[in-house]
């Protein structure tokens, strides 16, 4: 869906979830702002029981100028409703009748989808959601600096003080946006009351803690997820506690909050685990959070079981099973055995390649953006830049370039689910990788022995001994012929694309 798509109705009323948060808030703005600059009169609402009376949302709604109304009693019958940062028919969201509805919302899909509807699992907020909508219809939210430091806020607000970014799309936004800090500081620090405080201080007394694996698992009472991100963060200062588990639960959704100190445990990758299924997770390696939705837990509970125990149950049993699914191999300290492997070769593949000097001068310190995360190298006269299949980019010499592939001479191009881009980190300057890119096919040739796994493995390469790669069953563990110890994880839907049996 875009948003010119919208602009045909004519009475538009644009309405957030309940309780409505920071996010819901400059998304709903975001929206409204657009319709305004299109000539739209638009209405922005919320319901529920509670008026907002959290101190850094009322300064939020004040400094910033937000347009929303509490409307616990709207009747009206409105020709288009949007719902921002909320599924309509979700529990946490007054039904509000309409003529058509439209859907606008980052968390996982409960229930069937209007077909006006932009749905985003991965974001990190609905904030950046509605940015991205409003550059594709050509415009820049920076033209009032109030809903840029809105939007800004709603991506800090969602992610736990952007602990939790992971999607390079909320990393753009967060990377963009010119933002009043002043407001922004006053926001975060205004942000827990007497009562949360106290919430806190219970967390942390009443803390599970499981020594075989030196992990803590604390539970809160339902508070402003950014608590979380607080009391995870002060736990993790104890000795013998390597990760920790922070979260609420709450009639409308489970929040939580995943830290981790050691290499081996990605706290992604945790919160990932811990809500496979039944919500979403995300962040990076040593922070992440995730939400999970209450509807989807129903099918797990015992007869009888509430919502607060069927969540306890399940959030500590996927913790030990996490802990005990994996093992954890170290290259440099492992040779593979032949017993079992097959050899294969590499098939000829076509690649996209970028001579970096080509885009910024050599001595540049460059940050490239990809899906799997950032890479920040130095610009070198013969270093250039790959861009897999998949759009993963990874750096190379010209020497190894040339001798491995054939140049095509015409430009690479490939959609991905995002196009790399690369940027200046002393200019800001921003190119898309892809407007560069040229086309080479792999010579092949190359063989590695390698077999399916049949369980979880996490593999530190020989070329990276603080960051693992994830193996599940069905992938296959490799190592190339002539190196025993070069021992690496290629996924299952790319192993028959890239090789093939000797």
């Amino acid at each position: 869906m875009r948003l010119q798509d919208l602009l045909k109705y004519k009475d538009i009323v644009i309405q957030c979830h309940d309780n409505p948060d920071a996010d819901a808030l400059a998304s709903g703005y975001a929206l409204w702002w657009y319709f305004r600059k299109m000539g739209k009169d638009t209405r922005f609402i919320y319901r529920g029981l509670n008026r907002i009376n959290k101190s850094n949302l009322r300064i939020m709604i004040d400094r910033l100028d937000i347009p929303v109304f509490y409307e616990p009693d709207f009747a009206d019958v409105p020709e288009l409703l949007v719902t921002v940062d909320c599924q309509y028919g979700q529990k946490n969201v007054t039904r509000t009748d309409a003529g058509t509805i439209a859907v606008i919302d980052h968390h996982q899909v409960t229930g069937e989808l209007p077909e006006l509807s932009e749905v985003r699992s991965w974001q990190g907020s609905c904030s950046t959601i509605l940015w991205e909508m409003i550059c594709e219809e050509g415009l820049s939210v920076d033209e009032d600096r109030k809903l840029s430091t809105a939007l800004y806020y709603g991506l800090f607000s969602d992610t736990n003080r952007l602990a939790e970014v992971s999607h390079p799309l909320d990393r753009d936004m967060r990377d963009s946006l010119e933002v009043n800090r002043s407001v922004i500081v006053e926001m975060s620090n205004s942000n827990i009351s007497l009562d949360e405080l106290t919430i806190t201080g219970n967390a942390i007394t009443g803390y599970e803690y499981h020594k075989d694996f030196r992990y803590v698992i604390l539970k809160t009472e339902p508070c402003d997820p950014n608590i979380l991100g607080v009391i995870s963060d002060f736990v993790m200062e104890t000795e013998g506690i390597d990760t920790s588990l922070a979260y609420y639960v709450s009639p409308f959704e489970v929040k939580l909050s995943v830290r981790s100190c050691v290499k081996e445990v990605h706290a992604d990758e945790l919160a990932a685990y811990l809500t496979d299924g039944i919500g979403g997770g995300g962040g990076h390696y040593l922070k992440a959070g995730g939400t999970i939705r209450p509807e989807r837990l129903e099918k797990y509970a015992y007869p009888g079981e509430d919502l607060y125990r069927v969540t306890n149950r399940i959030l500590e049993e996927r913790m030990e099973s996490y802990f005990s699914l994996y093992e954890v191999l170290y290259a440099k300290e492992t040779t593979l055995t032949l017993e079992g492997l097959a050899l294969y070769e590499k098939q000829p593949q076509e690649v996209g390649y970028v001579k970096l000097s080509d885009i910024f001068p050599v001595g540049s310190n460059v940050e490239i953006r990809t899906l799997e995360g950032d890479v920040d190298v130095t610009v070198e006269q013969d270093l250039y830049m790959m861009i897999g299949i998949e759009g993963e980019v990874y750096p190379i010499r010209e020497e190894k370039l040339r001798s491995s592939y054939t140049m095509t001479g015409s430009p690479y191009s490939r959609v991905f689910d995002y196009d790399p881009t690369i940027t200046d980190l002393t200019t800001h300057e921003r190119k898309t990788v892809l407007e560069h890119a040229m086309g080479a096919v792999s010579s092949g040739g190359s063989k590695i022995y390698a077999k399916p796994l049949d369980h979880y493995v996490k593999l530190f390469t020989a070329w990276d001994e603080e960051k693992y790669y994830s193996g599940n069953p069905g992938d296959f563990i490799a190592c190339r012929e002539e190196d025993p110890h070069d021992i690496y994880i290629i996924r299952k839907r790319l192993f028959d694309k890239l090789y093939r049996k000797v």
